[in-house]
């Protein structure tokens, strides 16, 4: 399928229907919200403020959300006041998104509206993002993976009509490593940081990682970095800030997510960044098993194992590859 048939799809699974969206402004909730407006019978964006997101954040979320013409709800949860996210186990990410989920549900069934759905796509699927988990439990439609579009593709999609999205809409609690506490001023340090960087750079996507007493420099333009004397200016302020040393991560961020097997010989392998749910992943295999045990399940063509790797076999092309490992994917249940 092209882009513009996937699009399509998209708009067959919306339209006149009641639609509440998980909102933050990104590409995703973005390009879910346009659709919606047009085709929808109505629309409600919610927007979940857990005091935790980047400084224009919600501003973002309200001027996109007039701009198409639909309801949006800010609704208020602070998370400093939740001492189980504030330790900040492996388990943050799935505490968080319960957290929020559970919120925009209520909100959404308050208002009568019946469809509810989030941004998530096929690309999220193969990265580590256990809150799919709480999309899965809550029951929330996800028209872009039912479409299996990308991430590279919604920012296509978004670039080519000109509709105009945040690409910093993550979570600061993410920069801070887990089992180490969350505070009020690790945070603001943080949201300062990345402030400063964005002010003096034309960078578009900043994350400090704050590691102890070392803050990493993560971006999508190193170039707007280390120019002239920026790095040393940049360096100067972070440590102003109270990291004792700055560095800088020299992968850049690439939000253009994509899945792109290695296939040879009619078979490819894909390792996973997580483990895998054998029993829950077998619920939704159903009569697709041929063989199971505690480590492996075995289908036609594809092996699935505990340890995150599928492997494929015996497909004739490509495309047939593709779309079996996509449709795999909407099927596992991975561990937390």
């Amino acid at each position: 399928m092209d882009l513009e048939d996937k699009i399509e799809i998209v708009k067959n699974i919306l339209k006149d229907k009641r639609v509440a969206i998980g909102f933050s402004g990104g590409a995703d909730s973005t390009l879910i919200a346009y659709i919606s407006s047009k085709v929808a019978k109505d629309t409600l964006a919610i927007t979940i403020d857990n005091h935790l997101l980047p400084s224009d954040f919600i501003e973002n979320t309200k001027s996109t959300a007039k701009s198409f013409g639909i309801k949006h709800e800010i609704i208020d949860i602070d998370f400093y006041e939740d001492e189980d996210f504030l330790k900040n186990t492996p388990k943050r990410c799935f505490t968080c998104r319960d957290l929020m989920y559970s919120t925009i549900e209520k909100v959404a069934r308050e208002n009568n509206f019946d469809f509810i759905c989030d941004g998530n796509n096929i690309s999220d699927l193969v990265q580590d993002r256990p809150g799919i988990l709480i999309t899965y439990k809550k029951g929330f439609k996800t028209p872009f993976i039912e479409a299996r579009l990308t991430s590279k593709e919604i920012h296509e999609y978004l670039d080519k009509n000109n509709i105009e999205y945040s690409r910093s809409t993550t979570c600061l609690a993410t920069r801070i490593p887990t089992n180490t506490q969350i505070t009020h001023d690790k945070i603001d340090r943080i949201s300062y940081c990345e402030n400063y960087i964005l002010d003096n750079t034309d960078c578009e996507i900043v994350k400090v990682r704050a590691l102890d007493e070392i803050g990493i420099i993560e971006v999508d333009d190193i170039d707007e970095i280390i120019r002239e004397d920026k790095f040393k200016q940049i360096d100067d302020e972070l440590k102003c800030q109270g990291f004792k040393k700055v560095a800088l991560n020299l992968t850049q961020i690439d939000d253009n997510e994509y899945i792109k097997l290695d296939y040879i010989d009619e078979s490819f392998s894909y390792q996973l960044p997580f483990a895998i749910n054998i029993e829950n992943t077998l619920k939704e295999l159903a009569g697709d098993v041929i063989s199971k045990s505690s480590e492996r399940i075995e289908l036609k063509n594809i092996e699935i194992f505990k340890t995150g790797l599928i492997k494929g076999h015996d497909l004739k092309n490509y495309e047939t590859a593709l779309n079996i490992f996509m449709e795999i994917l909407t099927k596992i249940r991975r561990d937390i």
